[in-house]
């Protein structure tokens, strides 16, 4: 048996804040000073498309350890910069209420770009994402990497769901954010690769033919990225609480982890159809942890909550090389306790159909444990 060195697997994990007033508990589409207050942090703390967005990025993690501090620490820092501004911030994959057409498009010549050449479909792209970062030590197991792990996107996905409510109505989609992207080129689940070259020829062609300018316009579930020594899995709503993240990107990287560890002993693990993972993707887009997906080894239909208890089984024996069994553990929390979508549907419902109720508990459940 290969020794694995653990340490390749470094993080960097991503998320997308939704700023909001909180009188109105919309966002807040006015302008705010909340990324020029944050420039002391460098490119920790982004501005994104729309306005009402704040991204927050760590630092290379060595460890999950790391990166609950990380994670924490942010969500802290924009937490208090929102509040200098009298405003709040909110982890979830759609706003309940807000009308994209009300929103403010902030202004950089990169979104102007996108808004030119995707219109609409960039305007209405009010969503909030989750993007994790795995190391990896080099861009031809980036590749292998990409290609084995497309089959477990959907299981990781449906933990992640967060956005059930879309411009006033509950769309009865556990993540409707899902399919607001949809509209947006080079989404969903990507095809193989043979290798890096296979790959980089790809990214060659779409960029000698004016489809993108370079590769980050690429923009699937997971992605070997362009700049970066790692892949970049992009599929999740951004979760409420925090722990919810730190248990995402854990669970990441001990997939990632198990995968190479698989690869070093000469065990290949099957690669599916694009088109048979992309069925497994809306169940979980509309079902979330509570609805069946596909076990295309067994050819059948198997309960999501079922299958991610094997995902764990499956990826345990490196957990503790990784030093993320505390972190893990916060899977079997969401199972037990629903997902993001699944509470705030419960609340809103329990609450008499009241949004401003809802964004509310949006607000609390993202400020716990920071």
């Amino acid at each position: 048996m290969h020794k694995i060195d653990y340490s390749v697997f470094t993080l960097g994990i991503e998320e997308e804040f939704q700023i909001i007033d909180p009188v109105s508990r919309d966002l807040s589409s006015r302008k705010h000073n909340i990324i020029e207050a944050g420039e002391k942090y460098g490119e920790q703390i982004k501005a994104e498309m729309h306005q009402s967005v704040v991204e927050v990025a760590t630092k290379i993690l060595k460890d999950i350890k790391e990166g609950r501090e990380e994670v924490i620490k942010l969500r802290r820092i924009v937490a208090d910069l929102a509040e200098a501004e009298g405003l709040k911030i909110a982890g979830a994959g759609t706003h309940p209420f807000a009308l994209w057409k009300e929103q403010l498009i902030t202004n950089h010549p990169r979104y102007e770009e996108i808004v030119y050449e995707m219109q609409d479909a960039a305007r209405s792209n009010l969503i909030f994402g989750l993007h994790v970062h795995v190391g990896m030590p080099s861009r031809d197991v980036a590749v292998f990497m990409m290609n084995s792990l497309r089959y477990f996107l959907p299981h990781i996905f449906a933990l992640s769901t967060n956005s059930p409510f879309w411009e006033g109505r509950d769309t009865g989609f556990k993540s409707f954010r899902t399919k607001v992207f949809d509209k947006f080129p080079r989404t969903g689940i990507p095809d193989t690769f043979n290798d890096a070259s296979h790959f980089d020829n790809f990214v060659s062609l779409l960029v000698k033919t004016n489809c993108i300018d370079n590769g980050k316009k690429i923009w699937w579930d997971l992605r070997v990225h362009p700049y970066f020594n790692t892949i970049e899995f992009r599929m999740c709503d951004i979760p409420m609480r925090a722990d919810e993240t730190i248990a995402l990107a854990a669970l990441m990287q001990a997939l990632t982890a198990k995968l190479f560890k698989l690869m070093k002993n000469n065990i290949g693990w099957r690669n599916y159809d694009k088109a048979l993972i992309n069925e497994n993707k809306w169940r979980a887009a509309r079902f979330g942890i509570g609805g069946k997906l596909i076990d295309f080894g067994k050819q059948e239909e198997v309960d999501a909550k079922e299958l991610i208890y094997e995902m764990l089984y499956f990826v345990d024996d490196v957990v503790d090389e990784l030093g993320s069994r505390e972190e893990m553990e916060n899977i079997k929390w969401i199972l037990l306790n629903g997902t993001g979508a699944d509470r705030q549907v419960a609340e809103y419902y329990k609450g008499g159909e009241d949004f401003n109720k809802l964004v509310d508990y949006m607000i609390a459940e993202s400020y716990v444990g920071i």
